[in-house]
């Protein structure tokens, strides 16, 4: 089989170099399109199931946990399922064999997540994680207040309300979370004995608050020809505006109110202001994690963008300082191939310039390392292969081997040559592929 198809690889070289540069452009275009990453992903197919609700592990465990570990142990072409409960919290871990489509699985998983909502307590808040694996997290950025202007309230607020939403619109990007600060909350503090006085419940008080912060929608009133939209605004704006809710009574003096009952305080990141801030400084942290399967590289690359695109909206002397960006190392990765790459050619040109003394000799393995890698990547993108430091590891190492024949043909063609000048090159190159086929 190799001697035919050196026969034939010598006999049609036109169709042969075709080919080749067929193969080459092809993986010019999958190495623009292949993901790009620091290491490949070796975890399991997986979808998270996260519920919240406020009660102990015991609880959580056999009211949460249970049911929905139960449930999705009847999906197909599941593996295992493992949950975890703590304080508060619960994970649902679905593993999926090997090889299977994550859309479809994060499908199955919601349609049960359907049905098994209606078994749960009520109260209990129950989502699926991010779609992302364990390296989703690639980027890591920190927005700070080195003049200590604002407090950690604050620089939250603007990292929730505003630079989360315009992160979670980059492409490729799956979830962009929260770390550190105080989340803005005004606290009741309800005294039992005053409850009991004035004959009101917790309930009472619990649903009093729930709906105070609320809008109620009017009619429209005709007047002079003119059409004017009535609503009732009931948005709370101060602890004051809390504290008036009515709980229970009618009549202006019969109204028992939250005041009444208990004290409403702000919470910890509403304490203090601006004015009376330690000056300290204060950061607070947002975390990006990637969707499984997008380019990392040009994830982090939006990302930056983004971020300089949205730094004139920040409050003034907020600054947003990169701590983590792992393009850094995927693109030393990359500078690692094409230097060893490009020391390799240029050396090993020199090297039979030196003892050849042949020129185009010399060009054999300039031209013929870049274009077996390209013809390598060109077989990465179908079969699904990241560029990772595994994959580009291994392409380095070939390199190496690939210059060792290249030099070892190219030796024996002279040789072929030295002692039959008369064959022609074709056929000298012929030959010295079938001696060393022997060898």
């Amino acid at each position: 089989m190799i001697r035919f198809l050196v026969d034939l690889s010598c006999r049609y070289r036109a169709a042969v170099a075709g080919v080749v540069l067929a193969a080459a452009t092809l993986g010019v275009w999958s190495a623009l399109h292949l993901p790009c990453d620091a290491l490949p992903d070796t975890g399991d197919r997986q979808v998270i199931v996260f519920s919240r609700w406020d009660r102990s592990p015991g609880i959580i465990e056999d009211q949460v946990t249970y049911p929905l570990v139960t449930r999705m142990m009847g999906l197909p072409r599941v593996r295992t399922v493992r949950g975890i409960s703590d304080y508060g919290y619960s994970w649902v871990y679905v593993i999926f064999e090997d090889g299977t489509d994550r859309y479809w699985a994060r499908t199955r998983v919601q349609e049960q997540l359907a049905s098994a909502s209606q078994s749960l307590p009520a109260g209990v808040n129950v989502e699926l994680g991010p779609n992302a694996n364990g390296l989703g997290w690639i980027f890591q950025y920190v927005l700070s207040d080195p003049a200590g202007n604002y407090n950690a309230g604050q620089l939250r607020a603007t990292q929730d309300w505003y630079v989360r939403y315009h992160l979670r619109a980059v492409p490729g990007v799956a979830e962009v979370a929260s770390v550190g600060g105080f989340e803005s909350q005004y606290q009741v503090i309800v005294d039992p004995l005053k409850l009991r006085a004035l004959g009101v419940s917790m309930m009472q008080v619990v649903e009093a608050v729930k709906k105070s912060n609320t809008e109620a929608s009017g009619r429209l009133i005709e007047l002079a020809g003119a059409e004017y939209m009535i609503r009732g605004r009931g948005y709370l704006r101060s602890a004051a505006d809390l504290e008036s809710v009515p709980i229970a009574g009618e009549g202006e003096s019969a109204v028992v109110r939250v005041r009444d009952v208990g004290v409403v305080r702000l919470g910890p990141d509403m304490r203090r202001g601006a004015a009376d801030w330690n000056g300290a400084g204060e950061h607070v942290s947002g975390i990006v994690v990637m969707r499984e399967g997008a380019n990392a590289l040009d994830v982090i690359r939006g990302v930056k963008a983004k971020l300089q695109q949205i730094e004139s909206g920040l409050p003034a002397g907020v600054r947003v300082e990169i701590v983590y960006d792992r393009s850094a190392f995927i693109e030393s990765a990359l500078r690692g191939l094409r230097n060893t790459l490009l020391e390799i050619m240029l050396t090993v040109a020199v090297v039979i310039l030196i003892f050849l003394g042949d020129f185009a000799s010399a060009m054999i393995p300039v031209v013929t390392a870049p274009l077996t890698i390209l013809i390598a990547l060109a077989i990465f993108y179908p079969l699904g292969i990241p560029l990772n430091i595994l994959s580009i590891g291994g392409l380095a190492l070939a390199v190496g081997t690939l210059v060792d024949a290249s030099i070892v043909v190219v030796e024996q063609v002279h040789k072929k040559l030295e002692l039959q000048p008369a064959r022609g090159v074709h056929k000298a190159v012929r030959a010295a592929l079938h001696s060393l086929r022997s060898l």
